[in-house]
């Protein structure tokens, strides 16, 4: 797929994000950044005190909300919108995200309404890859070297995922990695160089807590190729999640489980959820402002090897105990299977 956008995306974005954040049409909050190694794996463990907000309570019956939650992707803000893809007969939409805390964080999310618990298809990864190719190849100014983006889906309840409407999202992994001395990396590229199993073909990292699958994707993958290689992934993870094959035809619809997808360039890779969320312990008198304080929750991003905290005793107790961010991981997903079960996937 081509975008056919007058300029580059990675100008595009930057330029859109700065004019929409000064003029307020998007809130960007600004986040504490630590590297927490745990199994010698270095994770980003982000505080964002803008999410440090207990409500003040529950709303009166005349002032309820009524009616859907709003749909951010239906008739987007033109202020938000960057760009409807491709430039003939569009089947997406590009927009950035209205309350980010990684700067040029943007969305791609169909155009006619479509379900995010339902199977990715075609186009869907068609489009995405076309996003993450298009980045590299506009973002080499003064000789400075090729950028990349980090693309994440959230599927099902326990995922973090917080639209219906279809949707993926892109990080830039520079912004990701600003202001990180501790030689902090996306965990997808950590995992991208584990060779790949003969007898699976699937790649993991054994030093993760949970269980997750990838395979590299060759250069200039086609549609089709991308989605056999989103539902191989796909069906190891529900035989994880559910002990086995029963879904293991399934090519459209609801997905049988909750999950995240990465992809990059090179990688694409899935992780089976259990939990949306892990509960840590923390130092209650210091989080008494704080909704829900000890309950970490975890998105997509986790394939980036990030996670983001709401309460600074959180972050207190993860930066101080690699122990409890290890827990976190192990709870949200399952355990990774030995190399005989993953053969039989």
């Amino acid at each position: 797929m081509q975008l056919g956008l007058s300029e580059s995306l990675s100008s595009l974005v930057s330029r859109r994000f700065v004019a929409a954040r000064d003029a307020g049409h998007l809130i960007f909050s600004s986040t504490h950044l630590a590297t927490v190694r745990t199994s010698s794996i270095p994770y980003q463990v982000r505080y964002c005190p803008a999410l440090a907000k207990k409500p003040t309570g529950a709303p009166k019956p005349d002032k309820a909300p009524s009616g859907p939650k709003p749909d951010p992707f239906q008739d987007p803000s033109p202020d938000l919108l960057l760009a409807q893809i491709p430039r003939e007969n569009p089947s997406h939409v590009l927009v950035l995200n209205k309350f980010p805390v990684i700067p040029n964080h943007f969305i791609l999310a169909t155009k006619a309404w479509q379900s995010q618990t339902d199977l990715l298809d075609k186009e869907d990864l068609e489009a995405a890859f076309a996003c993450i190719k298009a980045w590299a190849e506009g973002s080499q100014p003064e000789g400075q070297g090729s950028k990349k983006l980090f693309a994440f889906f959230n599927s099902g309840d326990e995922s973090g995922a917080s639209q219906p409407h279809r949707h993926l999202q892109f990080l830039p992994v520079e912004a990701m990695a600003q202001g990180d001395s501790e030689n902090w990396q996306p965990l997808i590229d950590a995992v991208a160089r584990q060779p790949t199993s003969s007898g699976t073909g699937y790649q993991h990292l054994a030093q993760v807590p949970f269980a997750h699958f990838a395979r590299p994707l060759p250069p200039n993958p086609s549609s089709e190729t991308l989605h056999q290689i989103y539902l191989s992934l796909y069906r190891a993870a529900v035989a994880t999640a559910k002990g086995g094959l029963s879904d293991a035809g399934q090519v459209a619809g609801p997905a049988a489980i909750s999950y995240n997808l990465a992809m990059t360039e090179t990688t694409m890779l899935i992780c089976p959820r259990r939990s949306e969320s892990a509960r840590i312990m923390v130092d209650s008198t210091a989080a008494v402002d704080v909704a829900e304080a000890g309950v970490v929750a975890l998105n997509g991003t986790v394939l980036a090897g990030t996670l983001m905290v709401k309460a600074e005793a959180e972050w207190d107790e993860l930066r101080r105990n690699s122990t409890s961010l290890h827990n976190v991981l192990a709870a949200i997903g399952y355990p990774q299977p030995d190399a005989r079960e993953v053969s039989l996937l």
